[in-house]
């Protein structure tokens, strides 16, 4: 029976890289959330539905391509949907073509209010995001976030070692 080989652990280097940015991971989501809850009342995972919408032809997307466009699970979305429905921000429809489809619409109000929360939230991400950066180091960032996110399923999940 052969012995499961040795883990390839970080180099110091490396080490420090991976704190970093999971720390970067774990601070930046909760101050965007905080802004926004602070400045629009609604979460971030919220306003990425909105602002998702707001961008779609007719401010119309199918339920599934939405989940994908906000980096969230279909249940997770449906029951933020079902919030946002209550406000009167988002409705859910069937697909006239396919039945089997729910569609969803963003309001008037929901239009208001994402356009009314966009300000905040582009200013947020501008200085926590952009201002402590030169632009290349711009470039690198969303050319380092690309090869990482190929690493990454769709689903999120660690791909098999090999």
């Amino acid at each position: 029976m052969e012995a499961d080989p040795e883990p390839r652990w970080l180099e110091p280097d490396e080490r420090e890289t991976w704190m970093s940015l999971a720390a970067l991971l774990m601070r930046l989501p909760g101050a965007l959330d905080a802004q926004l809850q602070r400045d629009a009342a609604l979460t971030h995972f919220e306003y990425l539905v909105l602002s998702g919408l707001s961008m779609a032809p007719e401010r119309t997307m199918r339920m599934s391509d939405l989940a994908v466009a906000a980096e969230g699970s279909l249940p997770r979305l449906s029951q933020v949907v079902s919030r946002l429905e209550k406000r009167g921000w988002v409705r859910r429809f069937p697909d006239p073509a396919d039945g089997r489809v729910t569609l969803a619409v963003l309001t008037d109000e929901g239009y208001a209010k994402v356009v009314a929360a966009a300000p905040g939230h582009v200013e947020a991400v501008r200085q926590l995001v952009f201002d402590p950066l030169t632009k290349p180091q711009r470039r690198q960032l969303r050319e380092i976030a690309r090869r990482i996110m190929g690493a990454v399923d769709p689903g999120g999940h660690c791909p098999p070692s090999a």
